[in-house]
Formats: C-alpha cells, sequence, structure tokens
C-alpha cells in the first residue's frame, strides 16, 4: 500500500481544506471529480501508480467534499471557488510557475481549466472525461440540480429511474447534497477567446463510450497546444482502465521544452 499524508492548507477565505500527498519526485496536483475525493485517483485511477513511479502526487478535496469542509452558507460557495481554493494550494505549496504538472478529472478537468484561465502555469496539463461543451457553459447540468435538490429537501425519487440511480451515486459520495448544490452554483464558464490564450501543453483523455463528455477533441482543438487521445470505456471505466494511466504517465515522461 503506497503511503499517503493528510495535511490541511488555508484558503483566500480562511476555511482550512484538506490535501492529501504521496510519492516523492516532480509535483503533480490532482483534481477529483464531482461528489468524490482524492480517492477517485487514488484507489479507483493512477495516483499510486503515478507516484510510485517517481512523482510527489498531491490529492486535494475540494471544499464541499470528502474530508474538507462542507459548508452550508451559500456565501462560502461565490463564482470560481474551486479554482480560488487550488491556486491558494498551489501558493501554500510553494510551487513556481512550470515546476509542477496539474491534472483533473471531471469536475477536476474543469477547475483545471479554470486555473491556467487565471492565470496558473503549470508545465503540463491533463484533462480527462470533459470536453469543450463542459468549459463553455456554467452551473453544473440539470440532471444534477433536479437530484440533490430533491435529496436535500427530502423530495420522493421515483425508484427505477436515472434519477434514482444518481441519487444512489450521491448517497454513497458522503457529501452534503446542500453543499453540492452550492458547489454546482459556483461553475463559471470558460468562452472560446479565454481558452485560445492558454498555452500550456494540454492533454485531453476521454473514454470512446463517453456520451456525455464527447466534445474532447473540440477542446483540444481550442487549446493552442492541446490534444486529444481517446481510451477506452466510460466516464467511469476510462478513469479506472490501464488506457487512462498510461496515456497520463507518457505524456507526463516527455521531455520539456
Amino acid at each position: 500500500m503506497t503511503d499517503i499524508q493528510v495535511h490541511q492548507f488555508t484558503s483566500r477565505d480562511g476555511l482550512d481544506l484538506t490535501y492529501r500527498e504521496t510519492g516523492e519526485g516532480r509535483p503533480l496536483v490532482l483534481l477529483h471529480g464531482f461528489s468524490g475525493s482524492y480517492l477517485h485517483w487514488f484507489e479507483h485511477g493512477p495516483a499510486a501508480a503515478l507516484a510510485q513511479q517517481g512523482r510527489r502526487v498531491i490529492l486535494p478535496d475540494f471544499r464541499g467534499h470528502g474530508d474538507s469542509p462542507q459548508p452550508r452558507d451559500p456565501a462560502a460557495y461565490p463564482p470560481d471557488v474551486l479554482a480560488h481554493d487550488t491556486l491558494a494550494l498551489i501558493d501554500h505549496l510553494g510551487l513556481d510557475d512550470q515546476g509542477y504538472d496539474l491534472g483533473g478529472y471531471s469536475l477536476g478537468g474543469r477547475i483545471v481549466i479554470r486555473m491556467l484561465a487565471r492565470g496558473a502555469r503549470p508545465a503540463r496539463a491533463v484533462i480527462g472525461g470533459q470536453g469543450l461543451a463542459d468549459m463553455t457553459r456554467a452551473g453544473g447540468g440539470v440532471a444534477n440540480h433536479r437530484v440533490l435538490t430533491a435529496l436535500a429537501h427530502g423530495d420522493r425519487i421515483e425508484p427505477g429511474t436515472p434519477d434514482a440511480e444518481m441519487a444512489y451515486w450521491f448517497g454513497q459520495s458522503g457529501a452534503d447534497p446542500q453543499a453540492l448544490l452550492y458547489v454546482l452554483d459556483s461553475l463559471v464558464a470558460t468562452p472560446g477567446d479565454t481558452l485560445r490564450r492558454i498555452q500550456t501543453p494540454t492533454l485531453i483523455v476521454v473514454g470512446d463510450e463517453d456520451h456525455g463528455h464527447g466534445t474532447g477533441e473540440e477542446l483540444a482543438a481550442a487549446l493552442p497546444k492541446g490534444r486529444f487521445t481517446a481510451v477506452a470505456g466510460n466516464h467511469w471505466t476510462a478513469l479506472t482502465g490501464s488506457g487512462f494511466a498510461n496515456a497520463i504517465a507518457e505524456f507526463l515522461d516527455e521531455p520539456l521544452d
């Protein structure tokens, strides 16, 4: 079992958030998906393998998620707050421009783009399970809002429906539905002209059956230094598959210019 250390840092609004580290070497910050935690990358994704290959892997839990606080005050979730938080983590760790790499899956991929748009300068970036359509809209989708609102209010959800399946997974996460709603409301769009100004070499990796995020090629084309790779799987199984891990490792092992 890979050793993993738990730490905290203070974000710009004074909230103490949790992050974990494992491995030694070049820093790699990995951001998890919606309603998840560092476990998305560590138990289901390739974080442990990447650490064993000689990287210092840093895994924050977003506010409203995991072991970080889940405030029920909407004022704790201003626009772009997750990007603000992760930029604060970069400052806390003392990571210099070009001195680290950055990756995110699903929601984490959206936050990677927001960080790049707001001035983060990793040497390389990886975005998994996201496409252009995800980046250029605000919020988190009608179905997520509908199900989380029902959970937060204690409303009945019809058994056997897609909403019921979604509700089950939200329940498994242990996150507060109201906090997750506030997180969704904090997500902002990144317009095309902003994407075209991002100069970080970026790998977009999407499962070939991930039809809900099927505009990965368009996202790569919108980024001046974007590259697209399809791997086997849907939105969940792509993250857990060897193709995803291999694509990331090969990209990060490429020599820096």
